[in-house]
């Protein structure tokens, strides 16, 4: 458990040089062999490092899947660089949070999404940026793709950061996690075990390489003989028809993507695929049982972080319903308010420690605070509530921390509110989570009028649509006069009606996607 942190690069090298025209990955239709990878991410590399940029340096990413993010992402990686993802779906604040605080020296986009760039605080003079697409005055990632100069630099330290993912920022500013080299090919070892991959397996990708679960599928093919099966977005209406054309023995879920698969049409070949296993979090027991029932997949639950190498427990035979045991590498335990274990059956705060260097993440980008409230006595605090089972089995409770979790998106009360805030008409707001048909929680938000003004909903969800990401505006919107507030005039939160049919109702008929899947159809 205690052997020296490995990387990835190598193992790049080492599979292009051994079985050149094995397939790495399929995109529409398209493959890249791990030849072109190899090849186009050393082009890649060696242009970074005429553009000046070296290792640590970090390089914003704000584009949808595809398959030249791979070799840009592979690039990044050769040339020591920390890459930053970024949701393209991101705008105002938020974007402008995460652009200053970790600071770009380039930044590659999708060419729509420059307007949200250009319109951002950071933006202006700060950075250089890349166009996924011909831009007149924009520099063109195909033409860092496309030369034959090879890269020979060795490869980075296994413990530098490989990326900066951020948290969802569920008690303030989203917070920036340094992802080393060694985590992701840690999260990808974790990956394995909970999806129990044989040679030949194909693993089917809806999932946004910005999100921790599609970022830890990128070093699968590298240490299994395994393919990745991609698409551009998830649609539950041509999931498995695009699983069936991809022949993927794998589906990876998050949030109410099984749902949402479940509220489709029955069709004859429901069970006529080659899924043998579905893996993933947030799958609700009831969910569970209809989903492998009707379609004959068995399923793998897992739980975990981005701060823990994205997995820490996975369920691979026990009880429906549980996160399982911690992986061979950590130890979880349960934690009271003071501090100490608590009895089995009972919550607790779940915490880890870990028995491997470099599957834990070392702390927070600049913030020193944050990172001491994390780690405490050797642990690293989850803020989440579990409890143990009579067999040792994991049972995760949610979180402790004032967010919401919707369709595989953690979304912070604190960001919505201080945007909320901001309306000209507003006083003070609450933000919480409601239960939702698709198995987790819809925003609903209060908010109070300023004397004399009068809100209203429907003009205010419009006026957050320009404000907010997608997956932040709230589906529920409710006027008070006043709320009921603690010694200490916080709001009480627990005692806002969780009703959804006293208050006005956002029109989700097109926005029935998974924010975690960009463009997720529901149809």
């Amino acid at each position: 458990m205690g052997r020296a942190p490995e990387g990835f690069v190598d193992l790049l090298r080492l599979c292009a040089a051994a079985t050149p025209e094995r397939v790495f990955a399929r995109f529409d239709g398209k493959s890249l062999t791990f030849r072109e990878l190899d090849r186009q991410s050393d082009a890649c590399a060696a242009s970074l490092r005429r553009r000046g940029i070296g290792p640590g340096d970090r390089v914003a990413v704000m584009m949808r899947n595809s398959l030249a993010v791979l070799p840009l992402l592979f690039g990044l990686a050769k040339a020591g660089a920390v890459w930053v993802p970024l949701n393209p779906r991101q705008r105002g604040e938020g974007l402008d949070d995460l652009l200053e605080n970790s600071e770009p020296r380039l930044v590659f986009a999708d060419a729509d999404l420059l307007p949200a760039l250009a319109a951002s605080r950071f933006a202006p003079g700060r950075a250089a940026v890349v166009s996924s697409t011909p831009v007149e005055g924009v520099a063109l990632l195909a033409e860092m793709l496309c030369g034959e100069e090879g890269f020979t630099e060795a490869a980075p330290d296994p413990l530098s950061p490989f990326a900066l993912m951020y948290t969802s920022g569920t008690t303030g500013r989203p917070k920036g996690v340094p992802v080393s080299h060694s985590m992701l090919r840690i999260a990808g070892e974790a990956a394995a075990i909970v999806s129990a991959i044989r040679a030949g397996d194909v693993l089917f990708v809806w999932e946004p390489l910005f999100h921790i679960g599609g970022t830890q599928l990128l070093v699968l093919p590298l240490m299994h003989d395994v393919r990745l099966a991609m698409v551009a977005r998830f649609s539950a209406s041509r999931f498995w028809d695009d699983v069936h054309s991809e022949e993927a023995t794998h589906i990876h879920y998050l949030g109410g993507i099984l749902q949402m698969l479940l509220k489709q049409p029955a069709r004859a070949d429901d069970r006529s695929h080659g899924v043998r296993i579905a893996w993933g979090g947030g799958c609700p027991p009831d969910t569970w049982t209809s989903f492998s029932q009707r379609f004959g997949v068995e399923i793998h639950e897992c739980y975990g972080m981005t701060e823990t190498s994205s997995i820490t427990t996975c369920n691979l035979d026990g009880p429906v319903g549980s996160v399982g045991r911690p992986l061979p590498w950590f130890d979880v335990v349960l934690l009271d308010e003071g501090g100490r274990p608590v009895e089995q059956g009972q919550r607790g705060t779940i915490a880890v420690r870990s028995k491997r260097p470099g599957a834990l993440f070392a702390g927070y980008l600049g913030n020193e605070e944050a990172t001491a409230v994390a780690f405490r006595d050797g642990l690293f605090h989850t803020g989440d509530i579990g409890r143990w089972d009579e067999a040792g089995n994991l049972h995760f409770l949610g979180r402790s921390s004032d967010s919401v979790r919707s369709r595989g998106e953690n979304i912070s009360a604190w960001e919505v509110e201080r945007v909320v805030a901001r309306h000209p008409a507003i006083e003070d707001c609450a933000m919480i989570g409601v239960p939702s048909e698709l198995g987790e929680q819809d925003v609903k938000l209060f908010v109070k009028p300023k004397p004399g003004c009068v809100v209203d909903p429907a003009a205010l969800s419009d006026w957050l649509e320009e404000r907010l990401a997608p997956y932040q505006i709230p589906r529920f919107i409710a006027q008070v006069d006043d709320f009921e507030r603690t010694p200490s005039e916080r709001i009480m939160k627990h005692k806002l009606s969780k009703a959804t049919t006293d208050c006005w109702k956002r029109d989700t008929r097109s926005q029935e996607r998974h924010p975690a899947a960009a463009t997720a159809e529901s149809r």
